[in-house]
């Protein structure tokens, strides 16, 4: 491993723990952002090009900014005034503690049973980018244009709580 991963892998933790642990919504998705873009470049740096230029597109360019919209348009960039953790973070820490070591365990255990080496993929990029233009364009079209529903519902969800809350 090489100083670049470490450093990559450092600024994705650290863009993680902000999103976490910051109190301003605003800055907490943009905390998510650098953690997404960290994670991107990650993918890019293990030889992964599909995998890191789809998690810029989507989640550092779409999910990011759609989640920075959203804060912004039901005005949830107000800093809490009361506590920020809840009254059951307790539970909360008890069930992400019980993931991780039944998620840990499946690793550990299947570790043994993974071959040691693996034949690099045929699948490029440009094989990828050219069947979602011609095989794949209408499931493709299709859920862009859920995904746009998706965005407009939510806004109108928003705009409506808005108004009730006057």
């Amino acid at each position: 491993m090489g100083v670049i991963f470490y450093l990559l892998a450092a600024l994705t933790l650290a863009g993680g723990l902000a999103a976490v642990l910051l109190k301003n919504t605003v800055h907490c998705a943009l905390a998510l952002t650098v953690a997404f873009a960290g994670l991107a470049l990650l993918f890019l740096r293990l030889d992964a090009q599909f995998a890191g230029f789809a998690q810029i597109l989507v989640y550092v360019g779409a999910v990011a900014i759609l989640v920075v919209f959203a804060i912004l348009l039901t005005r949830g960039s107000e800093t809490p005034t009361e506590g920020v953790f809840s009254r059951s973070w307790f539970v909360g820490l008890v069930i992400a503690a019980a993931v991780f070591a039944a998620l840990g365990a499946a690793i550990v255990e299947s570790a043994p049973a993974l071959p040691g080496e693996t034949a690099a993929p045929s699948v490029t990029v440009l094989g990828i980018g050219d069947a979602l233009v011609t095989r794949y364009v209408l499931p493709l079209e299709i859920v862009a244009l859920l995904f746009t529903a998706a965005i407009i519902g939510a806004v109108i969800v928003a705009m409506r709580e808005k108004e009730r809350a006057k």
